[in-house]
C-alpha cells in the first residue's frame, strides 16, 4: 500500500495522540504491520521513548512484565488481547494512561472493569484500514465517559478525515440504517503499488468531496447513530 510521508505525518500529528499520553510506547508489532505507525511516530514526533517489546511472540505475564518494568504509558492492543491482558493481570495498567484498541469489536465489559480499577485510565476504540493510514475514527472513554451496555461505536473520524456510509449506488443512508464504509481525507493513500486495476476498483472518485477527491471502499459495513457516532458492523462479505 502507497502510504506517504504526508500520510504518516497528518496521522502521528493528529489530535487523537496529544495529552501527554505518550511518554513511553511500546512496540510489539512487526515494522510491516500498519499498526508499527501508530505505536512508533506519534511518540517519535512528540519526544516520547520507544519500549520494544522481546522479539518472538509475547505471551500475558511477558506483557505484564514489560508494561510494568519499563512504566509504559500507552498500549496499542487488538480486542482479544485487552480482554486476556484485563483478565490475568489488570494491575499492569496501573502506569498506564491511554490504551488503543482496534481491529475487531472491543468489550464494554472489559473497559468498564479497567475504569473501575484504573479511574486514570483512558481507552479508546479506533478504527481504520491501512489504506487509510491505520486509524480513520476513534471514541474514547474515561470515568467520566463510560461505555454504555452493547456495542461500542468507532465514533467519529479523525481531523481532515471523513467517512461515508453508503448504499450500492453511492447514495448516503439514513441513520440507523447499515451501509458500506468508505474513507477519504489526509490519510487515505495512493493506492496498490504496480496494481492499478485493484486502485482503480477501491479507490473511487469521491462525489462529495472537492475536485479530484478520491474516497476508499473498505469492504466493511456500518451505520450511524442517532448521537451522531458510526458503529462497525462487520466486513460486508461476512
Amino acid at each position: 500500500v502507497g502510504v506517504t510521508h504526508r500520510n504518516v505525518a497528518g496521522f502521528a500529528l493528529d489530535e487523537l495522540f496529544t495529552g501527554g499520553h505518550y511518554e513511553r510506547v511500546l512496540v510489539h508489532s512487526s515494522y510491516a504491520f500498519d499498526v508499527s505507525t501508530a505505536e512508533m511516530w506519534p511518540a517519535l514526533l512528540g519526544g516520547g521513548t520507544l519500549v520494544f517489546a522481546p522479539p518472538g511472540d509475547l505471551d500475558a505475564a511477558t506483557y505484564h512484565d514489560v508494561v510494568r518494568r519499563h512504566e509504559v504509558t500507552a498500549l496499542f492492543l487488538t480486542p482479544g488481547l485487552l480482554d486476556l491482558l484485563a483478565e490475568e493481570g489488570p494491575d499492569a495498567f496501573a502506569a498506564v494512561r491511554e490504551v488503543q484498541a482496534g481491529g475487531d469489536k472491543v468489550s464494554a465489559a472489559t473497559v468498564s472493569g479497567l475504569l473501575d480499577r484504573h479511574p486514570g485510565l483512558e481507552v479508546v476504540d479506533v478504527y481504520g484500514p491501512t489504506e487509510a493510514t491505520v486509524i480513520a475514527t476513534g471514541f474514547r472513554m474515561n470515568a467520566r465517559s463510560r461505555p454504555s451496555a452493547g456495542a461500542i461505536p468507532i465514533s467519529r473520524p479523525l481531523a481532515n478525515r471523513r467517512v461515508l456510509v453508503l448504499d450500492r449506488e453511492l447514495r448516503p443512508v439514513p441513520v440507523g440504517v447499515p451501509g458500506d464504509l468508505y474513507v477519504s481525507g489526509i490519510g487515505l493513500s495512493r493506492g496498490y503499488l504496480n496494481r492499478p486495476g485493484l486502485t482503480a476498483e477501491l479507490f473511487r472518485p469521491d462525489p462529495y468531496g472537492p475536485p479530484g477527491a478520491r474516497m476508499y471502499r473498505t469492504g466493511d459495513l456500518g451505520r450511524w447513530r442517532p448521537d451522531g457516532n458510526l458503529e462497525y458492523l462487520g466486513r460486508v462479505d461476512e
